[in-house]
């Protein structure tokens, strides 16, 4: 990925337990904080040797199975669609992840063996007892509104292929090295978005390789390429990136683990965007142009722009879902937004 982008704003000598959220989350910028993770017992272990990790990882692990993403060793380790789009280019099953460990081990000198992915796995229901020695310190309000999910993903050399997450991310390198290729949001038209349905892990992903891209085929992602930020993990180093961020995360040693955080500073009450997106393909999308420009106009008016510009002149009685939303309010709107679906 040589002349790509620029790389990532990096902090160093950061106290672990002192992490500057609010200058991260006022920067909305992707940041690596190098070191942050360095002192959990996981890292010790993988410095230590990739049998060591999977041992220790081993303690926490029970028979529970975990969803394993298999893919053949011609895909590189990308995981995505088949040449014509029509299935995957991977399998998935279930497995108890000492047995996913035991395979990874025995197969990590193998440079024909396939693809092995265990993606976005809850820490606290798959491994418990994990998080109290390897765990950050989240206290800046933003943690508040609602539990953080903690997530651990394990794996050999994996590419998964650039997306976004409708949560913001502290991504954590435990084992092994890792390099996330982030995009602006701003980005999406240069990125060539696949189909909204079925994507390879829940979200909607590039269709452009990044390791070759095709610009015959896909031109506008060389403007994508001039705005990429470039973000390579040691063990122990932490990255920052905000929501809707577009990330292409490469696992580049023959076993890796990465531990992440999402969370979303809204209250619990406030309903998921995605679910408006999938309303106004129904709704907005092809309706004449003159409407649609008009309708960006009332959008524009009630939702992106200043919230007490749509209510100021109201008196607060009359307000209602104008007014800053609570728990009774969005209750009313999601009764309303049924009764309409449901006609």
């Amino acid at each position: 990925m040589s002349g790509w982008g620029r790389a990532a704003k990096r902090l160093s000598g950061i106290d672990p337990a002192a992490i500057p959220y609010a200058d991260l989350f006022a920067g909305q910028q992707p940041v690596v904080i190098e070191g942050a993770a360095a002192h959990w017992p996981m890292v010790s272990a993988g410095r230590e040797g990739e049998a060591q990790a999977a041992d220790y990882l081993r303690q926490f692990a029970g028979d529970t199975p975990v969803t394993v993403y298999t893919g053949p060793a011609e895909i590189g380790g990308r995981f995505h669609y088949d040449q014509d789009v029509a299935s995957f280019n991977f399998r998935s099953s279930r497995a108890p992840l000492g047995e996913v460990l035991n395979g990874l081990i025995a197969s990590s000198a193998d440079a024909e063996a396939p693809a092995v992915y265990v993606g976005s796995t809850d820490i606290d229901y798959f491994l418990p007892g994990f998080r109290n020695d390897n765990d950050l310190a989240l206290d800046h309000p933003d943690f508040a509104h609602k539990p953080t999910l903690a997530s651990i993903w394990i794996g050999n050399r994996t590419t998964a292929a650039a997306h976004y997450d409708i949560s913001h991310n502290l991504a954590c390198c435990l084992v092994g090295k890792r390099r996330f290729t982030l995009f602006p949001p701003d980005q999406i038209a240069n990125l060539y978005p696949g189909p909204l349905e079925p994507t390879p892990a829940g979200q909607v992903v590039t269709m452009v390789d990044l390791a070759a891209p095709d610009l015959a085929r896909f031109p506008r992602f060389a403007d994508a390429m001039e705005a990429a930020i470039i973000a390579d993990l040691a063990p122990g180093d932490v990255l920052y990136y905000p929501a809707m961020w577009w990330h292409q995360v490469d696992a580049l040693a023959s076993f890796n683990v990465l531990a992440n955080y999402w969370w979303n500073p809204v209250p619990a009450h406030i309903d998921t965007p995605q679910t408006t997106l999938l309303h106004a393909l129904l709704s907005l999308r092809d309706r004449p142009a003159g409407e649609k420009a008009a309708w960006r106009e009332v959008f524009d008016y009630y939702v992106f722009g200043d919230n007490d510009a749509a209510r100021a002149h109201l008196p607060q009685h009359a307000r209602g879902p104008l007014a800053a939303l609570d728990p009774m309010t969005a209750r009313r709107l999601r009764a309303q937004l049924l009764n309409r679906l449901n006609r």
